[in-house]
């Protein structure tokens, strides 16, 4: 399985960025897919979530900003930011998991907010 994260990138506070998580397989239609962040310093967190039947979740810090969204015919989850402010400036990592089966990591995608 692999989870190819892309999308990543510097833009301006305010902007927008959108990132993909291309999944191999047919591992999007059974597990529930995550993005997460983490920056320098800190501990990996959750930014959002779909599970594989497209209920979402989503980090407070993100909340009304970010969408989560998947596209099983492509085989492509991805993560709409937008209002980016610099405390979004973190390494996005993409997951894949599902109850019982082994989780699954992107490589990370960079996003640099500048003020």
């Amino acid at each position: 399985v692999q989870l190819q994260a892309s999308g990543g990138g510097l833009v301006q506070a305010g902007g927008s960025l959108r990132l993909s998580c291309l999944a191999s397989g047919s591992i999007l239609k059974s597990h529930n897919m995550g993005w997460y962040r983490q920056a320098p310093g800190n501990q990996r967190e959750m930014v959002a979530t779909i599970t594989s039947g497209s209920t979402t979740n989503y980090g407070d810090p993100v909340k009304g900003r970010f969408t989560i969204s998947r596209d099983n015919a492509k085989n492509t989850v991805y993560l709409q930011m937008n209002s980016l402010n610099t405390e979004d400036t973190a390494v996005y990592f993409c997951k894949a998991a599902k109850f019982g089966r082994p989780t699954y990591w992107g490589q990370g995608t960079q996003v640099t907010v500048s003020s």
